[in-house]
């Protein structure tokens, strides 16, 4: 059995096993992500892939995760006590971002001066723990890139107003070229997380160095040659091909 949405996943919760499938878009309930811990055990087969998929929907495990590929000493805040673990490594490097989780759109991202101003915030109880934190990365250009089967490509988005550079936060979006090395961080980026297709959020500093931001599987396309449908169709395409090397099994 391949199933397709997370209806069906449901009402077959109990019949799942060996040699079934879902291909799709999961979501999940309050709590329920846990349920695809069993069905993985049970060996259904998933495509996208579940790392891929919690990767898409978390920033805090993005964080865990794929750290290597951002900037240096990012981490995770998951209570006081990590704030202050980091005050000495982040004494040095003045403004700093945090990132909520399940946020988007740029809305949850917050500037601070300084991790001890964060840390004062904390004092007050006003923090929504847990938090990415990274440091400010001054006069970066931001990339997004799309990459879907045979089809890469980047845009980089600007915002003269603001530091999120989000279309949605009124940035504006321009095409640049995909380098050699952009390509390369990209693929070992998806390879790493299991990534099928994914849209990648990369920072380049002043020096030229690259950073991931962010990744996921579906995300804004407003700025991008190929547009909303166009990586629908391509999305499409991939998952019948996946569909069709699975019954063959």
């Amino acid at each position: 059995m391949i199933i397709h949405s997370p209806g069906k996943l449901r009402e077959h919760y109990h019949q799942l096993g060996p040699g079934d499938a879902f291909v799709g878009q999961l979501s999940f309930f309050p709590g329920e992500e846990f349920k695809v811990v069993d069905l993985m055990h049970r060996g259904v087969k998933f495509y996208p892939s579940l790392l891929s998929t919690f990767l898409s929907r978390s920033k805090v495990l993005q964080a865990e995760v794929l750290s290597r590929f951002m900037l240096p000493d990012t981490f995770v805040a998951y209570r006081s006590l990590d704030l202050c673990r980091h005050q000495a490594v982040y004494a040095g490097h003045g403004s700093v971002i945090s990132k909520r989780e399940r946020k988007h759109l740029g809305i949850g991202i917050g500037r601070w001066s300084s991790l001890e101003e964060l840390q004062r915030l904390d004092s007050l109880g006003a923090l929504p723990f847990p938090l990415v934190i990274q440091p400010f990365l001054e006069e970066a250009r931001d990339f997004r890139v799309v990459i879907i089967d045979d089809h890469a490509e980047a845009y980089e988005r600007s915002n003269p107003y603001n530091y999120r550079k989000n279309l949605a936060q009124c940035g504006t979006a321009s095409p640049v070229q995909m380098t050699p090395e952009l390509t390369e961080l990209c693929r070992r980026i998806m390879q790493r997380g299991d990534f099928p297709y994914a849209l990648l959020d990369i920072l380049q500093s002043p020096e030229g160095e690259l950073y991931l931001s962010e990744i996921s599987l579906m995300g804004g396309l407003s700025g991008s040659l190929i547009g909303h449908e166009g990586f629908l169709k391509r999305k499409k395409i991939m998952q019948q091909d996946f569909c069709r090397r699975f019954e063959k099994q």
